[in-house]
């Protein structure tokens, strides 16, 4: 039997945290095993039930959803953030992705997308809102590359993985493409990640179009 997807929830509004434990507890799959009011709470249920997802607000008291989001994923770097907010402008799309965030989502997403927007995020897929999307591709066209030659520390079967990733693969449909197992897969992904010192595979793929490790006119 296959192992429930374990969640939680983090935001300062009691009302949206029992309405979306409320949907998620009924899908098959799912667990919720904690809320969180704050991100003080948020980093102490992390590093206690180390959930495969964390829903993310950004705008609370005290610590607000960037800098949680950041701690949280040295607390539980196996943990995937999706930010869940009403907020869609840079100064809040770009610090997100940067602090580790998977996937960015606002919160007029429909309750049978948000599920599956889950459950992708537990496959360590992400799913931007296509507001964020777009804002994210106009910021890649127009930053330019760096002088930093980015191939001097990644082997070829690394570019190869790297390139798959900013393609939006998952691991599985990686290891199809290159015919190499999921678990080698997953050992090229954490290696990339240790040697461009990146967060995550959304950080990954940022910086491979960044970079031109794939060609943004193909």
């Amino acid at each position: 039997m296959t192992q429930a997807i374990t969640v939680i929830i983090v935001d300062d509004h009691q009302l949206v945290r029992q309405g979306v434990r409320a949907f998620l507890e009924r899908q098959p799959g799912i667990t919720v095993v904690g809320e969180a009011a704050s991100g003080e709470e948020a980093l102490r249920l992390a590093a206690e039930c180390v959930p495969d997802v964390a829903l993310m607000d950004l705008v609370m008291p005290d610590m607000d959803g960037v800098e949680t989001t950041r701690r949280l994923k040295q607390t539980s770097p196996s943990s995937q953030v999706i930010i869940l907010t009403s907020y869609h402008d840079d100064e809040h799309i770009f610090p997100a992705i940067r602090a580790g965030a998977l996937s960015y989502i606002l919160k007029d997403v429909g309750s049978g997308e948000l599920a599956e927007i889950v459950r992708k995020a537990a496959r360590g897929e992400a799913v931007m809102h296509p507001h964020v999307a777009a804002r994210v591709m106009q910021e890649l066209r127009a930053t330019p590359r760096s002088n930093t030659p980015f191939s001097s520390d990644l082997s070829e079967r690394e570019l190869d993985v790297l390139r798959l990733i900013a393609e939006g693969c998952s691991n599985t449909e990686i290891a199809e493409r290159l015919v190499i197992s999921e678990h080698t897969v997953k050992r090229h992904v954490s290696n990339i990640l240790s040697k461009l010192h990146l967060a995550d595979r959304t950080q990954a793929a940022v910086y491979a179009w960044r970079e031109g490790v794939v060609d943004k006119d193909g």
